[in-house]
């Protein structure tokens, strides 16, 4: 039941957005040192029709992308057994791998899918996860494996996956002196791109609602920012800030009630919050310096920004409560773009040393700084809704694309567009 409700409230997204030509491709370019194997055997399916997509290896590219499995090329499988009565445990010893993900596709008379599968401990001899079912239509087959892979990602990690997801981000294309500028939505791996909204002025600092039915961005008009809230799954938009100067970065609250945002209204760029259902705008940092960038903690007790009233751009916290402003970074030249992990433990900024800039966490308890990208310009970090990897725009090979890195350093992928450049990732939370 949970997974038709999420099923039917991503489908809905879909159906209101347009088609876009390009797609996000992934390349992995490192994982982590000890990589636990695992097979995942193509799905059995005896119906006459081609199917839609391959299941088991969308189940795979997921796995792989995380860095943490190495899948069993399906070349050197020495059988592909479908159900748990099929399994010789043997041949997968033979060949390492510690587990198997095995699985059917069954076509029903009202032209949907049931998909079954499990997941087999090798050295065990038994399932981890006893065989389960979903029913699907045929534009759902993504859906079903990226919900398999977060079962498998889960159960053997400990840790919620995050390959149901999805990213917003925009891209510039056609004419670099006039750029068509796109804010689309896709898959976590960038798959099934679709536009949201088009301008020929730009479009940026895209966010998610914590239940991820609306998104805020900031849309250029007539060279003037202005803040827009629009739902995903009808396209209504609604423009909620359009004072003079500055208004940008927009930042939903955890509780999904209010935006923190950046306006300049008053001569000097500050934090304000604005509660969406009342339109009550309040004030929250009073300073002649540039306060911007607001991200919210988990808890919504806190917001941590970008300030220059300490010399060099830094990161602060403010107590929504007092108003009490703290700064919260040291290291490099200078720190932006913060934003929190889910579970509050650690910080990622933008920070430049040397003239670089690189994606940095900062551990809040140990105030310890560990530089993640060696990259030279990367920008815009957004943290994956369990808190495991954080994507980032860079540049490479001359063009903007985005890429990712796990907390901890080890896993890296990038995922470069074929047409036009690519910045401001913003991933999702998870879907209610």
């Amino acid at each position: 039941m949970m997974f038709r409700k999420w099923l039917t409230a991503v489908f809905t997204c879909l159906m209101f957005m347009s088609t876009a030509k390009a797609q996000l491709v992934i390349e992995i370019t490192s994982g982590a040192d000890q990589l636990l194997p695992i097979a995942i055997v193509p799905f059995g399916y005896e119906g006459v029709d081609a199917l839609p997509e391959d299941i088991a290896q969308i189940v795979e590219n997921d796995l792989a992308r995380s860095g943490l499995f190495q899948p069993i090329p399906r070349a050197n499988m020495l059988s592909m057994p479908s159900v748990e009565k099929d399994v010789f445990y043997r041949d997968w010893r033979l060949l390492k791998s510690d587990y198997v993900v095995i699985g059917t596709v069954e076509k029903l008379p009202n032209e949907k899918y049931r998909i079954g599968f499990e997941l087999l401990n090798v050295l065990g001899q038994k399932p981890v996860q006893k065989h389960a079912s979903i029913d699907i239509g045929p534009q759902n087959f993504r859906d079903a494996a990226h919900y398999i892979s977060d079962k498998v990602y889960e159960l053997l990690t400990g840790t919620k996956g995050a390959f149901s997801t999805r990213i917003l981000y925009v891209t510039a294309e056609g004419d670099r002196a006039a750029p068509q500028f796109k804010l689309q939505v896709a898959d976590a791996d960038g798959h099934r791109p679709q536009v949201v909204v088009e301008s020929k002025e730009p479009i940026l600092s895209p966010s998610w609602s914590r239940d991820g039915r609306d998104i805020a961005y900031v849309m250029f008009r007539n060279r003037r920012p202005n803040i827009f809230i629009q739902k995903l799954a009808t396209g209504e938009r609604q423009q909620i800030a359009q004072f003079r100067g500055l208004n940008g970065a927009p930042a939903w609250s955890p509780d999904g009630k209010k935006l923190a945002l950046v306006l300049s209204k008053d001569n000097n760029p500050e934090i304000y919050t604005l509660e969406i259902a009342t339109q009550k705008l309040e004030r929250m940092t009073n300073h002649y310096s540039i306060d911007t960038e607001p991200s919210w903690e988990p808890d919504g007790k806190g917001i941590v920004f970008t300030s220059d009233r300490g010399g060099n751009p830094q990161i602060y916290r403010l107590d929504v409560n007092s108003k009490r402003v703290e700064r919260v970074t040291f290291e490099g030249d200078l720190n932006t773009r913060a934003s929190m992990t889910p579970d509050g433990r650690y910080l990622v900024t933008v920070q430049k040393n040397d003239g670089n800039y690189h994606i940095a966490l900062q551990d809040m308890k140990t105030g310890r700084v560990q530089i993640l990208t060696e990259t030279y310009l990367d920008e815009s970090p957004s943290i994956a809704p369990n808190g495991s990897m954080v994507m980032y725009a860079t540049t490479y090979k001359g063009k903007g694309i985005l890429a990712v890195v796990s907390v901890d350093g080890l896993v890296k992928y990038r995922l470069p567009s074929a047409d036009g450049d690519v910045r401001e990732p913003s991933w999702s939370p998870y879907f209610k």
